[in-house]
């Protein structure tokens, strides 16, 4: 159905690109109508994303994902989004939904997948209570670039860490009071998560209810959360975070979590398969600087106890090299068919092993140049000491349009993280448009 999902992201673009938005200079009138409080809202945007490519033969991954095909030294890649989101509200009711459908062209072909990343029913009977029901985002945490103590969300792709993610099913309640002293406000949001059929299938083990709840305090102006997730469709975990301010110009941020009998899957090179089960914690630490040149600074550790050891990762790809031998001499894809199962299953995300360090530089419009703003991140695997460079520039002066130009370079030894990613680098125009 592949075409059927490409034809209604077409036809829902078609639907909206008549609306009266624009992306170029406008002029704007005053209306006293304008500035009443609408019961509904209707926005979103429509994104265009080319990606050059440069790919590592030599990478153990580019053998994984490429051992049967020549895909050359780079590849293009096409990616359009289509991101709507709306709400309604009616008395103490309000309806929100966020949907995303996306095209994407790889050396593939065509592929497309429309998702519904939030849709719930919010009901205020009064000023301390908000409840929810339907598909959410909770956005626990305190870190920019990585969310440990997301016990119920997914978690962030450092690379992209202000992407919107998708939600899962559940109902949630919000109750707020705010007092006079040193502690200002406090907030308890218990959720319960269901996990059954097809219902949120893949946040963990089927057929259980999920119980979570968070605490939230204001305390002598610092931001403070305790939350936990109870066990069921996974292992029951617990952790807080904070943030505060010693500046109005500098913040400092943590978090950490207590994961109870958390179970790795890993690999030796001989093809061995290992599986542990213990307690493990993950925490991040991290400040926000903002200079009076208008310069941010953005700085996290982030530790990974989920994670696999600088040995754990040298075996797997030294079992990928295994397998891609194999096939070489065989035509056998067995274990490499393995090798990718334990990708998808781990060793794959964005943050497979224990330590890393994350900075992110961006100035707002040097040298007087309006709307323009540049910036740079670093992201170092202090395991391996491999890393990923990525300067990007952003203008934003045309309005309701976003244009940003990035790149993204690899570095690393033989069998580290960055070392062996299937690209060496990365280059995208990302056009957005806002209505």
């Amino acid at each position: 159905m592949k075409m059927t999902r490409t034809a209604v992201l077409l036809l829902a673009a078609s639907i909206l690109l008549p609306i009266p938005f624009s992306c170029a200079e406008e002029q704007y009138t005053f209306e006293l109508d304008e500035i009443e409080k609408k019961p509904y809202h209707v926005g979103g945007y429509l994104e265009l994303r080319p990606t050059l490519l440069g790919l590592d033969r030599d990478a153990a991954v580019y053998k994984l994902r490429f051992y049967d095909r020549d895909e050359g030294k780079t590849t293009e890649q096409i990616t359009s989004i289509l991101q709507l989101d709306g709400s309604l509200e009616k008395g103490i009711a309000r309806l929100f939904a966020r949907a995303n459908f996306a095209l994407d062209h790889t050396y593939l072909g065509w592929d497309s997948h429309e998702s519904l990343f939030e849709g719930y029913l919010s009901l205020k009977p009064g000023r301390s209570w908000d409840l929810r029901f339907g598909k959410q985002t909770m956005k626990w945490g305190k870190g920019y670039a990585w969310n440990p103590v997301a016990f119920v969300d997914r978690l962030k792709n450092p690379d992209e860490p202000d992407l919107n993610l998708e939600g899962f099913f559940m109902a949630s309640a919000d109750f707020v009071r705010s007092f006079d002293g040193s502690l200002k406000t406090f907030s308890f949001t218990p959720v319960l998560l269901p996990a059954y059929g097809d219902m949120n299938d893949d946040f963990g083990e089927a057929e259980k209810c999920n119980v979570a709840a968070k605490l939230y305090f204001l305390f002598f102006d610092t931001d403070i959360d305790l939350m936990f997730l109870g066990r069921g469709s996974r292992s029951a975990r617990y952790g807080f975070d904070f943030s505060k301010n010693l500046l109005t110009n500098f913040e400092i941020h943590g978090d950490f979590a207590w994961i109870t009998d958390f179970t790795k899957t890993s690999v030796q090179e001989t093809g061995r398969t290992l599986k542990t089960e213990s307690d493990v914690a993950a925490f991040l630490i991290g400040m926000r600087y903002l200079s009076r040149q208008e310069t941010t600074y953005i700085l996290e550790y982030y530790h990974n106890g989920r994670g696999f050891t600088e040995k754990e990762t040298e075996d797997f790809y030294s079992f990928i090299e295994r397998g891609h031998d194999a096939y070489l001499s065989q035509r056998s894809d067995a274990i490499l068919q393995r090798a990718r199962t334990l990708s998808e299953s781990g060793y794959g995300r964005a943050d497979s092993m224990r330590n890393y360090l994350y900075l992110r530089i961006s100035q707002k419009e040097p040298f007087d140049i309006l709307y323009f703003t540049p910036a740079i991140t670093w992201i170092f695997n202090a395991d391996d000491r491999s890393f990923s460079v990525a300067p990007e520039l952003v203008y934003t002066g045309i309005t309701n349009l976003e244009l940003r130009l990035k790149g993204v370079a690899l570095a690393g030894e033989t069998f580290t993280e960055y070392g062996e990613k299937q690209n060496d680098y990365r280059v995208e125009l990302r056009a957005r448009c806002h209505f």
